[in-house]
Protein backbone atom coordinates (compact mmCIF):
# COMPACT_ATOMS: atom_id res chain seq x y z
CA UNK A 1 0.00 0.00 0.00
CA UNK A 2 1.78 3.23 -1.10
CA UNK A 3 2.44 5.51 1.97
CA UNK A 4 0.18 8.88 1.78
CA UNK A 5 1.81 11.94 1.07
CA UNK A 6 3.03 14.10 4.58
CA UNK A 7 1.16 17.93 4.33
CA UNK A 8 4.16 19.96 4.03
CA UNK A 9 4.80 21.96 7.35
CA UNK A 10 4.06 25.91 7.05
CA UNK A 11 7.23 27.56 5.84
CA UNK A 12 7.27 31.48 5.07
CA UNK A 13 11.49 31.97 4.33
CA UNK A 14 12.24 33.55 1.26
CA UNK A 15 15.81 34.69 0.41
CA UNK A 16 15.47 38.12 -0.69
CA UNK A 17 13.79 41.16 -2.54
CA UNK A 18 14.75 42.38 -5.82
CA UNK A 19 18.76 42.67 -5.29
CA UNK A 20 20.98 40.54 -6.11
CA UNK A 21 21.32 37.67 -4.09
CA UNK A 22 25.50 37.22 -2.87
CA UNK A 23 24.49 33.35 -1.96
CA UNK A 24 24.13 32.40 -5.44
CA UNK A 25 26.49 32.12 -8.64
CA UNK A 26 25.61 34.17 -11.71
CA UNK A 27 25.55 30.77 -13.86
CA UNK A 28 23.89 28.20 -11.69
CA UNK A 29 22.45 29.52 -8.58
CA UNK A 30 24.62 26.86 -7.09
CA UNK A 31 23.95 26.89 -2.77
CA UNK A 32 25.46 24.30 -0.58
CA UNK A 33 23.68 23.40 2.55
CA UNK A 34 25.46 21.56 5.04
CA UNK A 35 25.08 20.27 8.80
CA UNK A 36 22.18 17.97 9.88
CA UNK A 37 19.59 21.14 11.72
CA UNK A 38 20.30 23.25 7.95
CA UNK A 39 19.65 20.12 6.01
CA UNK A 40 16.85 19.02 7.68
CA UNK A 41 15.23 22.35 7.59
CA UNK A 42 15.87 22.67 4.14
CA UNK A 43 13.73 19.05 3.55
CA UNK A 44 10.84 20.26 5.44
CA UNK A 45 10.47 23.76 3.70
CA UNK A 46 8.57 23.10 0.11
CA UNK A 47 10.08 26.33 -1.34
CA UNK A 48 13.28 24.77 -1.17
CA UNK A 49 14.37 22.76 -4.06
CA UNK A 50 16.66 19.50 -4.02
CA UNK A 51 18.85 19.48 -6.48
CA UNK A 52 21.58 16.42 -5.56
CA UNK A 53 21.93 15.33 -1.14
CA UNK A 54 25.14 13.67 0.02
CA UNK A 55 25.75 11.86 3.32
CA UNK A 56 27.20 9.75 5.48
CA UNK A 57 25.12 6.55 6.36
CA UNK A 58 25.23 7.84 9.89
CA UNK A 59 23.68 10.72 8.53
CA UNK A 60 21.59 9.43 6.25
CA UNK A 61 20.50 7.21 8.81
CA UNK A 62 19.87 10.66 11.29
CA UNK A 63 17.96 12.36 8.68
CA UNK A 64 16.06 9.26 7.41
CA UNK A 65 12.07 10.71 8.29
CA UNK A 66 13.05 14.19 6.28
CA UNK A 67 14.22 12.17 3.22
CA UNK A 68 11.27 10.07 3.55
CA UNK A 69 9.00 12.67 4.11
CA UNK A 70 10.15 14.68 1.02
CA UNK A 71 11.11 11.65 -1.13
CA UNK A 72 14.31 11.98 -1.64
CA UNK A 73 17.10 9.30 -1.91
CA UNK A 74 20.46 10.53 -0.37
CA UNK A 75 23.81 9.71 -2.46
CA UNK A 76 26.32 7.74 -0.38
CA UNK A 77 29.28 9.79 0.50
CA UNK A 78 32.70 9.71 2.60
CA UNK A 79 33.36 12.70 4.48
CA UNK A 80 36.54 13.56 2.78
CA UNK A 81 34.50 13.25 -0.49
CA UNK A 82 32.18 16.42 1.90
CA UNK A 83 35.33 18.14 3.18
CA UNK A 84 36.20 18.70 -0.94
CA UNK A 85 33.02 19.76 -1.63
CA UNK A 86 32.20 22.65 1.38
CA UNK A 87 35.59 22.61 2.48
CA UNK A 88 37.97 21.03 4.99
CA UNK A 89 36.71 23.50 7.72
CA UNK A 90 33.07 22.85 7.37
CA UNK A 91 31.28 21.03 10.26
CA UNK A 92 29.28 19.23 7.97
CA UNK A 93 28.35 16.87 10.05
CA UNK A 94 28.54 13.94 7.33
CA UNK A 95 25.59 15.34 4.95
CA UNK A 96 25.38 18.12 2.19
CA UNK A 97 22.69 19.76 0.14
CA UNK A 98 22.96 20.94 -3.18
CA UNK A 99 19.94 23.52 -3.75
CA UNK A 100 19.17 27.06 -5.10
CA UNK A 101 18.30 30.13 -3.84
CA UNK A 102 14.83 30.34 -1.69
CA UNK A 103 12.16 32.25 -4.19
CA UNK A 104 12.41 36.29 -3.57
CA UNK A 105 10.12 38.30 -1.92
CA UNK A 106 10.26 42.29 -1.57
CA UNK A 107 9.52 44.39 1.60
CA UNK A 108 6.25 45.30 0.36
CA UNK A 109 5.53 41.93 0.38
CA UNK A 110 5.61 41.79 4.15
CA UNK A 111 2.38 42.04 6.38
CA UNK A 112 2.17 45.34 8.98
CA UNK A 113 2.61 43.24 12.34
CA UNK A 114 4.64 41.46 14.11
CA UNK A 115 7.93 41.89 15.06
CA UNK A 116 10.93 42.16 12.34
CA UNK A 117 15.13 42.43 12.53
CA UNK A 118 16.60 44.49 10.70
CA UNK A 119 20.63 43.96 10.71
CA UNK A 120 22.91 47.07 9.67
CA UNK A 121 25.87 45.49 8.38
CA UNK A 122 26.36 42.72 9.96
CA UNK A 123 28.59 40.26 7.77
CA UNK A 124 29.70 37.51 10.43
CA UNK A 125 27.84 34.90 9.15
CA UNK A 126 27.87 33.09 12.87
CA UNK A 127 26.49 36.21 14.47
CA UNK A 128 24.54 36.09 11.47
CA UNK A 129 23.17 32.68 12.15
CA UNK A 130 22.75 33.02 16.13
CA UNK A 131 20.00 36.08 15.50
CA UNK A 132 18.28 33.90 12.73
CA UNK A 133 17.93 31.26 15.93
CA UNK A 134 16.66 33.32 17.58
CA UNK A 135 13.97 35.38 15.44
CA UNK A 136 12.51 31.25 14.35
CA UNK A 137 12.56 30.85 18.88
CA UNK A 138 10.86 33.92 19.25
CA UNK A 139 8.48 34.10 16.13
CA UNK A 140 9.76 36.76 14.57
CA UNK A 141 8.30 37.80 11.68
CA UNK A 142 11.39 37.99 8.99
CA UNK A 143 14.93 39.49 8.84
CA UNK A 144 15.93 42.63 6.85
CA UNK A 145 19.18 42.84 5.56
CA UNK A 146 21.39 44.87 2.96
CA UNK A 147 22.30 42.71 -0.06
CA UNK A 148 25.53 44.00 0.43
CA UNK A 149 27.77 43.57 3.53
CA UNK A 150 25.85 41.17 4.50
CA UNK A 151 26.90 37.50 4.69
CA UNK A 152 25.86 34.60 2.04
CA UNK A 153 22.53 33.06 2.69
CA UNK A 154 24.01 29.78 2.73
CA UNK A 155 26.95 27.11 3.83
CA UNK A 156 28.06 28.82 6.80
CA UNK A 157 25.40 31.31 7.95
CA UNK A 158 22.53 28.25 7.45
CA UNK A 159 24.74 25.85 9.33
CA UNK A 160 24.93 29.10 12.30
CA UNK A 161 21.33 29.32 11.92
CA UNK A 162 20.70 25.45 13.17
CA UNK A 163 17.68 25.03 10.43
CA UNK A 164 16.38 28.45 10.88
CA UNK A 165 17.26 29.84 7.20
CA UNK A 166 14.54 27.67 6.43
CA UNK A 167 11.89 29.12 8.63
CA UNK A 168 12.35 33.06 9.44
CA UNK A 169 11.39 34.84 6.62
CA UNK A 170 14.30 36.96 5.45
CA UNK A 171 14.37 39.99 2.85
CA UNK A 172 17.36 41.22 1.33
CA UNK A 173 16.76 45.07 0.21
CA UNK A 174 19.53 47.70 -1.56
CA UNK A 175 19.13 50.52 0.68
CA UNK A 176 19.00 49.83 4.67
CA UNK A 177 17.54 53.27 5.37
CA UNK A 178 15.19 52.88 2.44
CA UNK A 179 13.71 50.03 3.32
CA UNK A 180 13.13 51.56 6.98
CA UNK A 181 11.26 54.82 5.63
CA UNK A 182 9.18 52.18 3.65
CA UNK A 183 8.57 50.47 7.44
CA UNK A 184 7.80 53.31 8.82
CA UNK A 185 5.34 53.93 6.45
CA UNK A 186 3.80 50.97 7.03
CA UNK A 187 3.53 51.79 10.80
CA UNK A 188 6.44 50.02 11.94
CA UNK A 189 7.71 51.13 15.15
CA UNK A 190 11.78 51.73 14.21
CA UNK A 191 13.72 50.81 17.53
CA UNK A 192 17.74 51.37 17.00
CA UNK A 193 19.50 49.10 19.85
CA UNK A 194 22.24 50.97 21.03
CA UNK A 195 24.67 51.71 24.19
CA UNK A 196 24.10 55.24 24.28
CA UNK A 197 20.32 55.06 23.76
CA UNK A 198 18.64 57.41 25.90
CA UNK A 199 15.72 55.19 27.20
CA UNK A 200 16.31 51.93 28.13
CA UNK A 201 13.99 48.75 26.13
CA UNK A 202 12.21 47.17 29.00
CA UNK A 203 11.03 50.90 30.06
CA UNK A 204 10.45 51.95 26.57
CA UNK A 205 6.87 51.53 25.37
CA UNK A 206 6.97 49.30 22.58
CA UNK A 207 4.09 48.62 20.03
CA UNK A 208 3.15 46.35 17.07
CA UNK A 209 4.26 46.17 14.23
CA UNK A 210 7.84 46.80 15.70
CA UNK A 211 11.34 46.60 13.72
CA UNK A 212 14.10 46.22 15.95
CA UNK A 213 17.47 47.17 14.03
CA UNK A 214 20.72 46.42 15.11
CA UNK A 215 24.17 47.37 13.92
CA UNK A 216 27.41 45.32 13.74
CA UNK A 217 29.49 44.30 16.77
CA UNK A 218 32.17 47.09 16.67
CA UNK A 219 30.85 49.44 14.62
CA UNK A 220 27.19 49.41 15.68
CA UNK A 221 24.50 51.38 14.00
CA UNK A 222 25.75 53.36 11.01
CA UNK A 223 24.51 57.48 11.31
CA UNK A 224 21.91 57.63 8.81
CA UNK A 225 20.68 54.37 10.21
CA UNK A 226 20.19 55.92 13.46
CA UNK A 227 18.69 58.93 12.11
CA UNK A 228 15.67 56.72 10.04
CA UNK A 229 15.22 54.92 13.58
CA UNK A 230 12.23 56.00 15.76
CA UNK A 231 14.25 56.18 18.97
CA UNK A 232 17.46 54.65 20.11
CA UNK A 233 17.33 52.27 23.20
CA UNK A 234 19.50 50.40 25.76
CA UNK A 235 19.40 46.76 26.82
CA UNK A 236 20.41 47.23 30.72
CA UNK A 237 23.56 45.62 31.80
CA UNK A 238 25.82 46.39 34.49
CA UNK A 239 28.36 48.71 34.34
CA UNK A 240 31.22 45.71 34.31
CA UNK A 241 29.90 44.85 30.79
CA UNK A 242 28.24 46.75 29.15
CA UNK A 243 28.37 45.60 25.81
CA UNK A 244 26.16 42.48 24.26
CA UNK A 245 27.12 40.06 21.43
CA UNK A 246 25.12 40.88 18.37
CA UNK A 247 23.12 38.00 18.72
CA UNK A 248 22.46 38.23 22.73
CA UNK A 249 21.20 41.27 22.33
CA UNK A 250 18.89 40.09 20.00
CA UNK A 251 17.91 37.49 21.64
CA UNK A 252 16.91 39.76 25.10
CA UNK A 253 15.61 42.26 22.51
CA UNK A 254 12.96 39.83 21.26
CA UNK A 255 12.14 37.92 24.34
CA UNK A 256 11.63 40.90 25.53
CA UNK A 257 9.72 42.79 22.75
CA UNK A 258 7.33 39.42 22.49
CA UNK A 259 6.12 39.08 26.16
CA UNK A 260 5.50 42.76 26.69
CA UNK A 261 4.84 44.59 23.15
CA UNK A 262 1.18 45.32 22.22
CA UNK A 263 -0.73 46.56 19.24
CA UNK A 264 -1.67 49.39 18.16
Amino acid sequence: MPRPKPKPPRRFHHSRGKARNPGRTAESDRVLLYGLYAVEAALANPNRAIRRLLATENAAHRLDHALRSRGVRAEAAIPRQLDRMVGPDAVHQGVVLETASLPPVDIADMRPEGILIVLDQVTDPQNAGAVFRSAAAFGAAGVVMPARHSPPLTGALAKAASGALDIVPVILVGNLAQALRRLGAAGFLRIGLAEEGADALETADLTLPLALVLGAEGKGLRQLTRETCDRLCRISTTRQLASLNISTAAAIALHWASTTVKAH
